[in-house]
């Protein structure tokens, strides 16, 4: 797996622009922050489905990473988990 990794590295900058690296990795990173405070707070996808008004399809789908998710659509979540977005310097 670590020589997958490492061989991927390289590869990765050839098909990617580092805008669109830097928007996966974004998104990689605040879902994983998503699926981090769930799993803290012992919620399940149902019930975050019920605090937060998002399906859980939605949700679950949001976790895959089979989605890009609306902005108003992760807010919406991050709320009920005790999460908010912060945008600040790079």
């Amino acid at each position: 797996m670590k020589q997958l990794i490492d061989e991927w590295g390289p590869l990765e900058k050839e098909i990617f622009t580092p805008e669109e690296i830097a928007a996966s990795d974004l998104r990689v990173a605040i879902i994983g922050e998503l699926i981090k405070a769930r799993n803290e707070r012992g919620v399940s996808q149902k019930k975050l489905e019920e605090l937060s008004g998002v399906k859980q399809p939605i949700i679950a789908r949001m976790e895959r990473g089979s989605t890009s998710p609306q902005i108003d659509t992760v807010l919406k979540v991050l709320a009920p988990l005790g999460k908010t977005l912060y945008v600040g310097d790079l």
